[in-house]
C-alpha cells in the first residue's frame, strides 16, 4: 500500500473518530454493557440476539446504506440539499401562505428542546405547561369561529374536513351524500374522496351560491369554503338555512385569518369549521406540519375527533388542565372511535396559540387588514391595466383572467422570482399574505403587462368595506392571556413559565412502552428551521424543490433497504394515517382483482386501538383474534413460550369462518405484549393460503432494525412512525410520520395526489393527507438520522434497545412480576410489569405508582395498555446504564413503600403513593400524614438541587369530564 493511500485511510478514521452512534446509544460503554449482559445472563449481545429474535425471521446481512456520516458531514450534506430547493416568494394560495414566525416563539418553542421532546399529555400533572398552551389554542379557534367547543388540534385542514363529514355523518345517521362547495380547496375535495369511498359515502360538488340540488334530502352534510379558493368570500346565511331545513349539517372551511375581519361561521349558524392554522406564524415546510383545526357547536362535543383539553381540579380543588372526555379515544372504543387519529400537531398547534397571544386581537387584525389591503390594490391595478378581475369581496386571493394568456403570465411572474397560481389556460390564481410587500404587487403587475410602479401602490390605495353581512361585528380574543404577552420580555418568560411546568426528554427518562422516546438530535432536529426546508410551497413547481426530490428519494431507498419493502409512500402524516392509506391499498389491490367481497381484517385483542378503527375506515370489518394470556397475577416471569402471542387455535377458526372474505390480518411485530412471537412466519402463511393480506403494524419497528425485515418474513404493508423508531420528537403529542412501506403488488396502490403528480401513481387511492410528501419539512430528521448511523449504527442501537428492556424487566423482576416473555425468557425491547396482584393485596393501583413515579423525577410507563392494570416499559437505546438504574431505583423504592402500606405501616388512604405526586406547596403547607414531608418531597435517590416540582396535585378526572371546560378559564379561576 502506498504512503498516500495510508494517509488518506488515517484521515478517513480521524474524519470518523467519535461516531454519531456513540452519541445516540447510552449503553456502549464496555463495562457498562458486560454489566448488564451479566445481569440478563448472556456472554455477548450475539447470544442475547440470537435467544430474543427468533431464528425464522433473524437475517444476517449488512443494511446496505451509506456509512455512517459525521455530524458536521450530515448537516453539511443537509444545508446542500435544502441549497438545491428555490427560496421565492410564493403567491400560490390553496391554503398555504407565507407567515413570519416570531423569533422569539421559533427559538423558545420550535428550536427548545423542552417543547418538543414532550410526550402525549396522558400525564396531566406534569403536562400543565403545553395543556395551557392547548387550551389557548382552543380558545383562539372557538372565539375566530363563534362556535362552543374546539379541539386541541388535527393533521390538517383537508383530514380536518374529512373528519367533519364523517362527524356529520354520525350526528344526522341519515342519508349518505354530503355536498362540497365547488369553490373548494382541490387537495381538500381529494382527501375528502379518499376517505368517502370505502364508507360508502358520496360526495357531490355542487356551486353552493345556486340553490340546493334536487334529492337535497338525502343530504347529511354540507362542506363551505370560506372564502372560497378563487378568493371570493360568500355570505353563508342563506345556504345554513336551506340546508338546516333539510336535516342537514354544515360546515364551514375558514381561513382563520380572514375570520377576524369576516363573520364567523358560528355567527351564520354553521354547525362544524374546520381549517389550518398555518398562517398563525407555522412556516410553509413544502406543506407540513402544520395544526389542522376543528370546532363545533354545542351538542356535537362528543362526537369531537382527536383530542380535548379541558379543565378540571387537583386534590386541593386548584382549577388544573387535563385531557377530557376520552373515552371517544381509540384506547377505550377501537373500532367503535369517533377517528383513528392518535398523533396530533401538538408542537404547531403551539406554534400558533402563542403567535395569537404574542400579537392579541389588535395584531392579527392589523395583519389581516394590511393582507386585505393589498389584495385590493393589486386588484385595482390589474382592472385599471385591462384584466379581469372576478367582481365581488375578497380577502387575500384574486381570480385574474387572461384568455390564452395566463401561462405567460405565470412564467414572466416566476422569472421575477413570484410564484403564481396556474388555474387552467386563462385563469391565474394570485393571494397576498403576511409577506407580501410593495415590491411584490409591482411583480405582480408587469408580469400581466401592466407598466405601474411603486407609485401607483400608494394611488391606488384606498378602503375598500366589506359588505355588512360580511364583516365581523363580535369581539375575539379578550382573555387576558392574549393582552399580556406582547412585549419579547414577556413572552419570553411566558414559554419559560409554562415549559418549567412541564417534564420532557431534555429533564429525564419517559420509559413509555409503545411509544419509543428516545433521542432527538441537535443535529437532527437543525435543518427543520433552514429556509430550504421551511419556506417552500407544497405547489411549487416541480423545478424549485430538486433538494426535497433526492431527499424524498434517498429515504425511500433507504427504508426500503431497511424495510425489505419495494416501495413507500411518505405521505401519511401520522402513524394513524399510514394504517388508513395501507388497508386502503390492501382493499383497492381487493377491488382490482374482483375481490370486494373481502372485507374482514382481523386484528389480535392485544393490538392498539387505532388499528382496529383504522380497518373500519378503510370499509373493513373487524374480527378480533385472541391472545395467548401471560402469567396469572403474582406468578411472576415464568420464562414459557407463547406467552402475550396470537392464538393460534382463534386465528385459524376465525380464517375458516371467514374464508370468502378475509381481506387482511393486521399485527404488531413484535407484539404489542413486548415479545416477538415465533410463529409469525405461520400466522402469515395461514393468511396468504386464505388470500388475505398481512399487515404489520411498524409501531414496534425500533425492534427489528438491521436484524429482521417485515417485507421479507411475510408482510405486505407496514407502517413506519418515524416519530418512534426514526427520531421525529413527539412535540407533545405531534407532528408525527406514519409512511408505508409496500410489496410490489400493492404499489400501484399506494397514496397520490391532484396537485403534485410525482408524489405517487396515476392509479393510486388518493390523497391521504392535503400535502403531497405530508409532514415534509421534518423528514430532514429521519434523514440525518439514518445517514448518521448508519447500518451498523442502526442495527447496534436495536440490540441495544432490546438489552435495555431485558436489563431493566430482570432487575424489576423481582418486585413487580413481568407479564409476558418470549421462549427464552426473554421480552423485546419493552416490557409489561403487572400491577394486578399488589392492587388486590394492597389496594395500591397503578395511577398511585405512576404519580409517585413523578416525585422520584419521572414520567410514568405506559398505564393499563394493552392489559389493564399494568405497567409497560420501553427504556430505549439512548438511555445510559445511570439512568436505567435511577429508574429502577425509584421503582424498587416504591415496591418497599407498597410494602409499607400493605403492613399497615400507613393507611391505605393516606400515604406517599395515594396522595402522590406532592407539590411544594403541599409539602411547606400544613401536614396531617403519618409519613414525613421529606419523604413525600425528596424520595431516595431525588437530588434537591435538581427536583422537579409538579404544578398541581393529582387531578380530578371525572370532575373534568362532568363540569367540562375547553376554553381560557377566568383569571379568577386561579385566585388563592
Amino acid at each position: 500500500m502506498s504512503r498516500a493511500s495510508t494517509s488518506q485511510n488515517r484521515l478517513a478514521d480521524l474524519e470518523q473518530a467519535g461516531p454519531f452512534s456513540a452519541r445516540h446509544i447510552g449503553t456502549l460503554d464496555p463495562a457498562d454493557r458486560r454489566r448488564m449482559l451479566d445481569l440478563v445472563g448472556y456472554a455477548s449481545m450475539d447470544d442475547l440476539l440470537a435467544d430474543a429474535v427468533p431464528a425464522a425471521i433473524r437475517e444476517k446481512l449488512a443494511l446496505a446504506l451509506p456509512r455512517a456520516a459525521s455530524e458536521a458531514e450530515a448537516a453539511a450534506e443537509l444545508r446542500a440539499l435544502a441549497a438545491r430547493n428555490t427560496v421565492v416568494t410564493s403567491m400560490i394560495g390553496l391554503g398555504y401562505y407565507d407567515t413570519i414566525t416570531p423569533a422569539v416563539i421559533r427559538r423558545c418553542v420550535l428550536e427548545n428542546p423542552a417543547w418538543y421532546t414532550a410526550y402525549t399529555p396522558y400525564q396531566p400533572e406534569i403536562s400543565q405547561g403545553r395543556l395551557e398552551a392547548l387550551l389557548n389554542f382552543q380558545t383562539v379557534i372557538e372565539d375566530l369561529t363563534g362556535l362552543a367547543v374546539a379541539g386541541a388540534s388535527v393533521l390538517d385542514e383537508g383530514t380536518a374536513a374529512a373528519e367533519a363529514m364523517t362527524l356529520a355523518h354520525r350526528a344526522v345517521r341519515r342519508g349518505d351524500t354530503f355536498l362540497v362547495d365547488a369553490d373548494v380547496l382541490p387537495q381538500t375535495l381529494d382527501v375528502l374522496r379518499t376517505r368517502a369511498t370505502p364508507l360508502g359515502l358520496q360526495v357531490v360538488v355542487h356551486d353552493l351560491s345556486q340553490p340546493l340540488p334536487d334529492g337535497a334530502g338525502e343530504v347529511f352534510g354540507v362542506l363551505a369554503q370560506y372564502p372560497g379558493a378563487s378568493g371570493a368570500v360568500r355570505d353563508l346565511a342563506p345556504l345554513v338555512a336551506a340546508a338546516h331545513e333539510r336535516g342537514a349539517l354544515v360546515v364551514v372551511a375558514a381561513d382563520l385569518l380572514a375570520l377576524t375581519l369576516l363573520r364567523s361561521p358560528g355567527e351564520f349558524g354553521a354547525d362544524i369549521a374546520v381549517g389550518t392554522t398555518q398562517r398563525f406564524g407555522v412556516p410553509l415546510g413544502f406543506g407540513g406540519p402544520h395544526a389542522g383545526y376543528l370546532a363545533t357547536r354545542s351538542g356535537l362535543e362528543r362526537q369531537l375527533p382527536g383530542r380535548l383539553v379541558g379543565v378540571s381540579v387537583d386534590a386541593d380543588g386548584a382549577p388544573a388542565y387535563r385531557l377530557a372526555l376520552q373515552t371517544r379515544e381509540q384506547h377505550i372504543r377501537r373500532e367503535k372511535a369517533t377517528s383513528n387519529i392518535c398523533t396530533a400537531q401538538v408542537l404547531l398547534a403551539v406554534m400558533a396559540s402563542m403567535y395569537a397571544v404574542y400579537h392579541g386581537p389588535d395584531g392579527l387584525r392589523a395583519i389581516a387588514s394590511r393582507v386585505r389591503r393589498f389584495t385590493t390594490i393589486l386588484a385595482a391595478g390589474l382592472r385599471e391595466s385591462g384584466v379581469e378581475v372576478a367582481d365581488g369581496p375578497v380577502f387575500d386571493t384574486l381570480t385574474a383572467r387572461v384568455p390564452g394568456g395566463a401561462a405567460a403570465a405565470v412564467a414572466a411572474a416566476r422569472a421575477a422570482g413570484v410564484n403564481l397560481r396556474l388555474v387552467d389556460a386563462d385563469t391565474v390564481g394570485i393571494s397576498c399574505d403576511e409577506v407580501t410587500r410593495r415590491e411584490h404587487l409591482v411583480t405582480v403587475w408587469a408580469a400581466f403587462g401592466a407598466s405601474l410602479g411603486l407609485p401607483d401602490v400608494e394611488r391606488l390605495d384606498a378602503e375598500v368595506p366589506l359588505p355588512a353581512a360580511l364583516t365581523r361585528q363580535s369581539e375575539y380574543l379578550q382573555h387576558p392571556v392574549f393582552s399580556a404577552h406582547h412585549s419579547e420580555t414577556a413572552m419570553l418568560r411566558y414559554l419559560r413559565t409554562l415549559a418549567d411546568r412541564d417534564y420532557a426528554l431534555d429533564r429525564g427518562m419517559i420509559p413509555l412502552g409503545s411509544c419509543t422516546m428516545k433521542l432527538n438530535a441537535a443535529t437532527e432536529m437543525e435543518p427543520v428551521t433552514n429556509p430550504g426546508f421551511a419556506n417552500i410551497h407544497p405547489f411549487a413547481p416541480a423545478d424549485q424543490f430538486a433538494g426535497y426530490t433526492q431527499l424524498f428519494t434517498d429515504l425511500q431507498h433507504w427504508l426500503a433497504e431497511i424495510t425489505g419493502y419495494d416501495a413507500i409512500s411518505l405521505q401519511p402524516n401520522a402513524g394513524s394515517q399510514g394504517e388508513f392509506a395501507g388497508l386502503l391499498a390492501i382493499g383497492n389491490y381487493h377491488r382490482a382483482r374482483g375481490d370486494a367481497h373481502r372485507d374482514v381484517c382481523l386484528i389480535p385483542a392485544s393490538a392498539h386501538g387505532t388499528n382496529a378503527a383504522s380497518a373500519v375506515m378503510a370499509g373493513m370489518r373487524v374480527v378480533v383474534v385472541r391472545t395467548s394470556e401471560g402469567p396469572a397475577a403474582g406468578e411472576g416471569a415464568a420464562g414459557g413460550g407463547g406467552q402475550g402471542e396470537i392464538d393460534l387455535d382463534d386465528l385459524r377458526a376465525k380464517i375458516a369462518a371467514n374464508a370468502d372474505s378475509l381481506a387482511a390480518v393486521m399485527v404488531t411485530y413484535p407484539s404489542t405484549h413486548g415479545v416477538f412471537e415465533e410463529h409469525i412466519g405461520e400466522v402469515c402463511a395461514l393468511v396468504h393460503e386464505a388470500g388475505g393480506q398481512v399487515y404489520v403494524d411498524g409501531a414496534n419497528l425500533n425492534a427489528m432494525v438491521g436484524l429482521a425485515r417485515p417485507g421479507k418474513f411475510g408482510a405486505d404493508v407496514s407502517h413506519l412512525n418515524l416519530h418512534k423508531t426514526f427520531c421525529i420528537p413527539h412535540g407533545g403529542g405531534g407532528p408525527g410520520v406514519g409512511p408505508i412501506g409496500v410489496r410490489a403488488h400493492l404499489m400501484p396502490y399506494l397514496p397520490n395526489h391532484p396537485l403534485q403528480p410525482a408524489a405517487g401513481p396515476a392509479t393510486g387511492s388518493g390523497a391521504i393527507a392535503a400535502a403531497p410528501w405530508g409532514s415534509a419539512s421534518i423528514l430532514p430528521i429521519t434523514w440525518a438520522y439514518i445517514r448518521m448511523m448508519g447500518g451498523d449504527g442502526l442495527t447496534e442501537a436495536t440490540g441495544a434497545a432490546i438489552l435495555a428492556a431485558n436489563y431493566v424487566a430482570r432487575r424489576l423482576a423481582g418486585h413487580y412480576p413481568v407479564l409476558y416473555s418470549g421462549a427464552h425468557g426473554l421480552v423485546a425491547h419493552e416490557c409489561i410489569l403487572d400491577l394486578r396482584e399488589i392492587t388486590k393485596r394492597t389496594g395500591v393501583t397503578v395511577d398511585d405508582v405512576a404519580k409517585r413515579l413523578i416525585d422520584y423525577g419521572f414520567h410514568a410507563p405506559t398505564m393499563s395498555f394493552p392489559v389493564a392494570g399494568t405497567l409497560m416499559v420501553e427504556p430505549t437505546e439512548s438511555e445510559d446504564l445511570r439512568e436505567l438504574d435511577r429508574f429502577a431505583d425509584a421503582m424498587i423504592a416504591i415496591a418497599g413503600e407498597i410494602e409499607q402500606v400493605a403492613a399497615g405501616d400507613w393507611p391505605a388512604e393516606d400515604n406517599p403513593l395515594r396522595n402522590a405526586p406532592h407539590t411544594a406547596a403541599s409539602v411547606t403547607g400544613e401536614w396531617t400524614h403519618p409519613y414525613p414531608r421529606a419523604l413525600a418531597a425528596f424520595p431516595a435517590g431525588v437530588d434537591p438541587r435538581s427536583k422537579y416540582w409538579p404544578p398541581v396535585r393529582r387531578i380530578d378526572g371525572a370532575f373534568g369530564d362532568r363540569n367540562l371546560v375547553c376554553a381560557c378559564p377566568p383569571v379568577e379561576a386561579f385566585a388563592h
